[in-house]
C-alpha cells in the first residue's frame, strides 16, 4: 500500500498527511473549497503529495481518511470507495452538527452511520481521540517505552489488520475496542478520549503524555454511555 487518500484535510487529516509522507507515503489530500485551497500544504509536503477533489481521492488511494464534519457525511463519494478501508475520525458535537436523534439516543456510532453510507467499504474508526497537536508529536519508533497507542474499531478484522500496519508506521500502537458498535467507548467525553493524551490538568500542553496501550485498554474499559452519565 503506497498511497493515502484524505477526504478533509484539516487539522487531523493535515497531520495524517504529514506523518504519512514522513513514513513514505504518497498522499492525495481534498477538501470541500477545491484543490486550489490547498495548495500551501502540498507545497510542505513536498512531490509525494497533491490535492483533486474528493472523489479523485476517494479513487486515489489505497487507504483513505475520512476527516471531515460529521454532518457532511453523506458528502462521502460512494462507489470509489467501494472494497476499500476507510478510516473514519469523526466525532458528534451537536453544537457543530446539529442534532442526530440516532446518537442522541445511542442506538448508533458515528462511524456506523459513516459504514450504512459506504455500504461497500470497510469502514475503521481511529484518529478521533487525539488532538491534532499530540497526534503530531506523540509518535515514536516500535518498541519505543513511550509509545502511544491509539484504539481501533471495526467490524471487518482484515480492515483493522490494514489500519493496525499503518498506525505502526505512523509511531502509534493500536487496542483493538472491538466492532464499530463498540466505537463510543473512545467518543467524545468518555475516558478514552483527547484529554487522556493531556495529562493531569492539562498540564502537558501542546507536547502531550505519552499514553500506552494498556492505559487505553483501562479507559476503554470505563468507558460509560451518555445515558449513564447525564451527558
Amino acid at each position: 500500500m503506497t498511497t493515502v487518500g484524505l477526504i478533509g484535510s484539516g487539522n487531523i487529516g493535515g497531520t495524517v498527511a504529514r506523518l504519512a509522507v514522513g513514513a513514505g507515503y504518497d498522499v492525495v489530500l481534498s477538501n470541500s473549497r477545491g484543490p486550489e485551497t490547498l495548495n500551501e500544504l502540498v507545497d510542505e509536503l513536498g512531490p509525494r503529495a497533491r490535492a483533486v477533489t474528493p472523489s479523485e481521492a476517494a479513487d486515489a488511494g489505497d487507504l483513505v481518511v475520512v476527516t471531515i464534519p460529521l454532518a457532511a457525511y453523506r458528502s462521502v463519494p460512494v462507489e470509489p470507495l467501494a472494497g476499500k478501508v476507510v478510516i473514519d475520525t469523526n466525532n458528534y458535537y451537536p453544537a457543530r452538527d446539529g442534532q442526530i436523534l440516532e446518537l442522541d439516543d445511542e442506538s448508533t456510532t458515528t462511524s456506523e452511520l459513516l459504514q450504512r453510507h459506504l455500504p461497500g467499504s470497510r469502514v475503521v474508526k481511529t484518529f478521533n481521540n487525539i488532538y491534532f497537536k499530540h497526534l503530531l508529536s506523540l509518535p515514536r519508533p516500535a518498541g519505543a517505552p513511550d509509545r502511544s497507542a491509539l484504539p481501533i474499531a471495526g467490524d471487518d478484522p482484515a480492515a483493522k489488520a490494514t489500519v493496525t500496519a499503518f498506525l505502526d508506521a505512523l509511531g502509534f500502537d493500536a487496542v483493538d475496542a472491538g466492532p464499530l458498535a463498540e466505537g463510543w467507548r473512545f467518543q467524545r467525553d468518555t475516558a478514552a478520549y483527547a484529554g487522556i493524551f493531556f495529562g493531569p490538568k492539562g498540564a502537558a500542553g501542546d507536547a502531550g503524555v505519552p499514553v500506552g496501550a494498556a492505559a487505553i485498554r483501562a479507559a476503554l474499559a470505563a468507558a460509560r454511555r451518555y445515558a449513564e452519565v447525564g451527558s
